[in-house]
């Protein structure tokens, strides 16, 4: 069983989205999650979470 599909378990309310991204784009995401995880607290799928909604909010969708 991968991580996905232990989070899916957990959490069967979510869905997973998957992006392309450049690698350099891709590692900067990961160090800012990490980043806001260990800063604030919150856990990686609340920071994710968060990054969906900015999103839509920001293109009014």
């Amino acid at each position: 069983m991968d991580s996905s599909e232990i989070t899916r378990e957990l959490n069967p309310d979510l869905e997973e989205i998957k992006l392309f991204v450049p690698p350099d784009r891709y590692r900067a995401f990961q160090r800012c999650v990490w980043i806001l995880v260990h800063e604030t607290g919150r856990t990686q799928l609340e920071v994710m979470r968060e990054v969906v909604e900015d999103f839509l909010i920001k293109h009014k969708c």
